[in-house]
């Protein structure tokens, strides 16, 4: 799907009073992303932490109201790598939430292609699924979405998956409440976006 198209689909959405949502999918592991930061000269900061590969995947997706008026941000956290069975329970609760067509932007990883999905399409005709070009993740909003939360996250140390949960969680939750927020992560895309209206 070209830029165009998208732009495209946009105003479409916003004639039909449809939903757009940009969908994607991250990992946050213990071992604590690294950034730069301040220490007296000579005294190189050291990070002490747990070396273990545990990680909480996280699906979430940037939601635009079909007037452009509104930002939402929706999420779930799980203990695996997210499935095919993930994705759909992730849709479903879009669809709880979001009334009129839901038309999702996505990139075509395997959890998002499979039987369930098609399964689930055909039963909820208000659903549309749309697959981002390949190698293309500038042109998802909700990529801001993790660069927002890890570099929340950065430097730090949690003890456990539980207390990184707790902290991913409130991460999210704290971008969800600001819509300047939301709207830099979708102004960073290499769509043509505007909410001078909202």
């Amino acid at each position: 799907m070209e830029t165009r198209g998208m732009a495209s689909d946009k105003k479409n959405a916003a004639r039909l009073g449809a939903h757009l949502v940009f969908i994607d999918e991250s990992g946050f592991l213990l071992i604590p992303p690294v950034r730069k930061t301040w220490a007296p000269r000579g005294q190189t900061p050291i990070q002490r932490h747990h070396y273990r590969r545990d990680k909480v995947s996280v699906i979430s997706g940037i939601s635009i109201s079909p007037q452009l008026h509104h930002l939402g941000l929706y999420f779930q956290c799980h203990p695996k790598n997210i499935q095919q069975t993930e994705a759909c329970d992730f849709l479903l609760h879009l669809l709880r939430h979001l009334r009129r067509q839901v038309i999702v932007l996505w990139d075509n990883a395997r959890p998002h292609k499979g039987e369930s999905i098609r399964e689930l399409c055909h039963r909820y005709h208000r659903l549309h699924l749309e697959a981002l070009p390949p190698y293309a993740p500038e042109l998802n909003g909700d990529e801001g979405v993790w660069k927002h939360a890890k570099g929340n996250l950065a430097n730090g140390r949690p003890d456990d998956l539980e207390e990184l949960t707790a902290h991913v969680i409130n991460s999210l939750r704290e971008l969800a409440c600001s819509q300047t927020k939301l709207r830099g992560c979708l102004l960073q895309t290499k769509l043509p976006f505007s909410f001078s209206s909202c």
